[in-house]
């Protein structure tokens, strides 16, 4: 058999298990491979170079889905998002600043919030903004700078001059992947960047994501999974998931038994370590 077919096969198989697995590390693939861990490594390289997988520290994660500009990425799900949303918007106080970040869950947060919340209410996101203009309640501030289309958001150094002014009372960040090793991550350069920005300036950060997001990895780091983090998933997401994040200290809420359906005790469930 040639060195080039075996190394197809061992990419197959690979890949095959970050589809099963949900992870995969390069000690364990040498070993059943009978190769070197530096061979691995290199078959891991050259399967990120080509999107099949998202390197990590010691193996690799399944890429995190994309589904598109922000406007199509709304359109999808929406009882889903819409469940996330109602578990997330009790976290916005009365006389909060908040900031809302670019995502498709986070523009059903903004839509979920009551009209008469006394609150100031920072985005980078017109989509968002647009959903909040008709909420007399609110103080409503947009960034601006020029537009990312594929963000849906100003993400560029005008936005981030402005951002590096802000300390909001909260934080809910949009993120493309959410592992407990990796962090929470994004596609683009730019858009993590200035997510790393507000979430550092910020008394507090939460996330509210998606299963299909859990376990993977998108190629630039956002912010890790630490006690400051208060993460909201659905009722769904795997258990193995659910202890990897408490153990690394963040907060995790549960938005109910499945999508769109109220939780059972009428509120989110908190866990913690």
């Amino acid at each position: 058999m040639s060195t080039e077919l075996l190394l197809r096969e061992r990419k197959s198989l690979i890949r095959e298990r970050l589809r099963t697995d949900g992870r995969v590390l390069a000690a364990d693939l040498a070993r059943e491979f009978k190769v070197s861990e530096d061979t691995i490594r290199r078959d891991l390289r050259e399967m990120a170079a080509a999107g099949l997988c998202e390197r990590v520290y010691g193996g690799a994660l399944p890429i995190a889905p994309d589904a598109g500009s922000l406007s199509e990425r709304a359109a999808l799900a929406p009882e889903r998002k819409a469940a996330l949303a109602r578990a997330s918007v009790g976290f916005i106080e009365r006389g909060m600043t908040v900031f809302l970040d670019a995502g498709s869950t986070n523009l059903a947060i903004a839509r979920a919030i009551a009209p008469d919340l006394s609150a100031t209410i920072v985005t980078n996101t017109p989509l968002i903004a647009a959903a909040l203009m008709e909420k007399p309640g609110l103080d409503l501030i947009l960034i601006g700078g020029t537009l990312d289309r594929t963000v849906g958001a100003s993400v560029g150094a005008r936005a981030q001059r402005d951002a590096a002014l802000l300390r909001p009372d909260l934080c809910v960040l949009g993120t493309c992947g959410a592992d407990a090793d990796a962090g929470l991550t994004a596609f683009h350069f730019e858009d993590a960047e200035f997510k790393r920005l507000i979430a550092s300036g910020s008394r507090s950060v939460l996330a509210a994501i998606t299963t299909d997001k859990l376990g993977t990895a998108a190629p630039h780091a956002v912010i890790g999974i630490d006690p400051a983090l208060r993460l909201v998933l659905e009722a769904d997401a795997p258990k193995a998931q659910i202890a990897a994040f408490a153990a690394q200290g963040a907060a995790v809420v549960l938005a109910g038994e499945g999508a769109g359906r109220t939780p059972r005790h009428g509120n989110p469930i908190e866990i913690t370590t």
